[in-house]
Order: structure tokens, then C-alpha cells, then sequence
């Protein structure tokens, strides 16, 4: 029996031409949870599962056209913001946003580096990012370093993850999702740090290089479940467990980190 659509994701964030990142992981995770994704893209890339061969953004003026046409026309129950990757791009984003969906809420995935090391944000742009798009959102979802980045300090150990958390929460998001895969230890901790205080989800660490996209389909999995109208708590669990998943069931394609399975909610595809 066909699914029921639930939930309108609009997707503003770069394309990753090797599929596992960026809007392609992002259209997936959404479909694959069920909700409806539309997309503004920021830049195209040239990337693979080695790394990010090159970049080609999207003049401005077409970037707000993209916002603005589809929250006209189509709306959204959630919005998700992913690879924004200078100053111009953020205010534009932040300005389409003021005029077109100014009550919806948002997931901001502060994406700062690929996978394979490539710089998705340029330095001058941290601030930017800091101080008009964070405010904004409903629940920023930064991995460790970005969160250094944001926060202007530096963790030692898993014991420093708390206040880190609440410097990123003091930023001015209604909730912050920091994520641990970047820590040591068999057992990868992800904080939800809310004014009412931190919830951690535990996961076990899966021994794989295939974790291209992880944080792209994290944050669009919790968007999916925001526009659904899960519970921020409930929409975090989900795309908890999708994700991890997705990372045990990865397909192993590529030379260097590989992509996830997105798809493992859909069923067998054997005919």
C-alpha cells in the first residue's frame, strides 16, 4: 500500500553530485521518513566519497528566488538549513526567511567541513553563521569542532561536552543537539541541551569508515519528524535511530567514506 505524505521539509543547502551528502542525503532521509522535501540550493559541488573536488555556488538573488517561490506557493512545516558557504549566503538565507516564514521552525546544521576535509565555510563567515542564523533556530545540530568553532572554546573530554552545550544554547537557539561522534570511547553521546535541562542519547559506535552525509541526514531526519509534529524530543530519538541504521546498513560504495543507506525504512527491493 502506497504511504501517506506528512510533513513539508524545505531543504537549503548545497548538492553533493556523489549523492551520500548535502541535498541528496537530505531529499532522501526526508522521503524516507515520509514527510514531502523541497529544496533551495546553495552551490553545486564536484564531490565523491574521496572528497570535494569543487564548488560552484548559486548567485544570491536566484538562491532568495528558490526560498521564496516555494514558501509562496507550497510552504513549510519545518525548514532545514545545511552547507551556507560565506556571509552573503547566510544574510540572504536569514532575509528569506524574515520575509516568507517568519513563524516556522528551523534546523540549523552548521556545516563547516566535509567528511573528507574540504573547507565548506569560509573563516569570515563564522560570525555571521554565530550571530544571525543561530538565534533563529529551533534546534542547531553541530558536530564537535563546529561546535568549538561556534562557541569560541575547546573541549579536552567528554566531561566538558555539558558546558559546551550550554555556550552554544547562550547563542540564542531554542535547543542544541551536539553531537559526539567526533569523541573517543566505544559509545557515541549525542546532548540535547534544552533550558530544561540536557537529554543524552546513547548510541554504540559502529567501526566503519562509511559515515559520508551522517550529520546532513541527522538534521534532516529531526526536521522531518518537527514537520510531522513530533515533540523536538520524539523527532531526535527517531532520527536517532534512522541514522544509526542507516550507518549499520551502509552500502560500502566508494573508495573513501562511503554513503549511508537511506533507504532501509523503504522495504525489500527484490521483485
Amino acid at each position: 500500500m502506497a504511504g501517506t505524505i506528512n510533513g513539508r521539509v524545505l531543504i537549503i543547502a548545497g548538492s553533493d553530485s556523489g549523492g551520500g551528502a548535502g541535498i541528496q542525503a537530505d531529499i532522501k532521509a526526508v522521503s524516507a521518513l515520509g514527510a514531502y522535501a523541497m529544496t533551495a540550493i546553495t552551490a553545486l559541488t564536484a564531490q565523491n566519497t574521496l572528497g570535494v573536488q569543487g564548488v560552484f555556488p548559486i548567485p544570491i538573488d536566484f538562491l532568495h528566488q528558490q526560498i521564496a517561490v516555494v514558501l509562496d506557493d507550497l510552504g513549510a512545516d519545518c525548514i532545514k538549513t545545511g552547507m551556507l558557504h560565506d556571509a552573503a549566503v547566510i544574510e540572504t538565507v536569514v532575509a528569506a526567511l524574515e520575509a516568507h516564514a517568519p513563524g516556522v521552525p528551523l534546523v540549523v546544521d552548521p556545516v563547516m567541513v566535509a567528511k573528507g576535509g574540504a573547507s565548506l565555510l569560509v573563516d569570515d563567515a563564522v560570525e555571521t553563521l554565530r550571530t544571525r542564523l543561530v538565534p533563529r533556530a529551533t534546534v542547531l545540530t553541530p558536530n564537535v569542532p563546529e561546535a568549538e568553532a561556534l562557541a569560541g572554546r575547546t573541549v579536552s573530554g567528554d566531561g566538558d561536552m555539558d558546558a559546551l552545550g550550554e555556550a552554544l544554547l547562550a547563542l540564542g537557539p531554542q535547543a542544541v543537539l551536539l553531537k559526539g561522534g567526533h569523541m573517543d570511547g566505544r559509545v557515541v553521546r549525542d546532548r540535547l541541551v534544552t533550558a530544561a535541562g540536557i537529554r543524552i542519547f546513547e548510541n554504540p559506535r559502529i567501526d566503519t569508515k562509511h559515515t559520508h552525509g551522517t550529520g546532513c541526514t541527522l538534521a534532516s531526519a529531526i526536521a522531518a519528524g518537527i514537520a510531522q509534529g513530533l515533540t523536538l524530543e520524539d523527532a531526535v530519538a527517531r532520527a536517532e535511530a534512522y541514522l544509526h541504521e542507516a550507518i549499520r546498513t551502509a552500502p560500502g560504495f566508494g573508495g573513501g567514506h562511503g554513503p549511508v543507506n537511506h533507504l532501509h525504512t523503504v522495504g525489500d527491493f527484490s521483485y
